[in-house]
This record gives C-alpha cells, structure tokens and sequence, in this order.
C-alpha cells in the first residue's frame, strides 16, 4: 500500500519534470514585454549608440577605423562559438575577415534593454540576427541574444564588455 501512494505521489512530480524538459527545448527568445527603461535619455542614447556601432559593423569595409572607434581599449569580447577575445586590434582584424562585406546584423525590433550602472554607465541587452550575405536573399536567420556594457568615461561611451550568443 505504501509503495502504491509512494508511485501515485511520484507521478505527478516525474510527469511535472519531464514536461518542463520539453517546454526548454521548445524554448524562443521572447521580448521582455513589460520592459520600462528606468532612464528613457540613456536609453535613446545607448539604442542610438547601437544602431550606429552595428551601421559602421555593417559597413565595415568602408567604415572599419569607425567601427574600432567604440571599442574600449580594456575590450573583453565573449562569443559563445569564438570564445574570448580581449584585444581591440584582434577583435578588428577579425571582423575584417569574417564579417566585413560577408555578414550583416539586424536588431529584432523592440528588443532593446537598458540598465543605468551607477557610476560607470549602462548595459544594453537585446536580440538581433546575422545575415550571411553570400547566402540567397531570404535565407533565415537565427535570433541570438547580446549583451553590450558600455562604460561613460571623458565624456565618452565605449563598448567595454560584449557577451554575444547565437
């Protein structure tokens, strides 16, 4: 009798754990709905400084000393598939080789969050896409999520920390 209230108590517990694996391979990248810039000026700033970071990205064979221009110099630059990278000029040449002209980076609309570091600047998370350009036009891209610190030193913001996941 035991073994049988043991077994029905079980059950549900097993059954609760198994669903729930499912549901996180199932998982997507939802958009924080509820999401309230706590300072809307810095994060009009930091969405501009984004767009204008990922344009010089984007055109980098044009704009390549523009492009190294936001890096700080203490960069640390974590990719999930490139690993760690903590040298500005590595992190240009990289980009030169495998991005520019070959790649081009779309942010998901509304994506963006801003969080104000007190005394240092302000983390940017959001969700964006690399298209492969030597792929057709129309090709898929995956949604990955970023995190960008941007450090407000002499006036001046700089991407001091990158954690980039595909």
């Amino acid at each position: 009798m035991k073994s049988i209230r043991f077994a029905l108590l079980l059950f549900p517990s097993f059954a609760m754990l198994l669903s729930s694996c499912s549901i996180t391979k199932n998982m997507t990248y939802p958009i924080t709905k509820n999401y309230k810039p706590d300072d809307q000026q810095l994060y009009e700033k930091i969405v501009k400084l984004d767009s204008l970071f990922f344009d010089a990205y984007n055109t980098c064979s044009t704009n390549l000393d523009k492009y190294g221009s936001f890096f700080s110099e203490n960069i640390e630059f974590y990719h999930d598939q490139g690993g760690l990278m903590t040298s500005k000029q590595d992190i240009i040449n990289a980009t030169k080789k495998n991005i520019c002209g070959k790649v081009t980076r779309e942010l998901v609309k509304g994506s963006i969050e801003v969080y104000p570091i007190k005394d240092f600047g302000a983390i940017e998370i959001g969700l964006h896409k690399f298209r492969n350009n030597q792929e057709q036009v129309g090709t898929p891209s995956k949604v990955g999520r970023f995190m960008v610190i941007w450090e407000f030193k002499n006036n001046e913001w700089k991407i001091r920390r990158v954690v980039s996941l595909h």
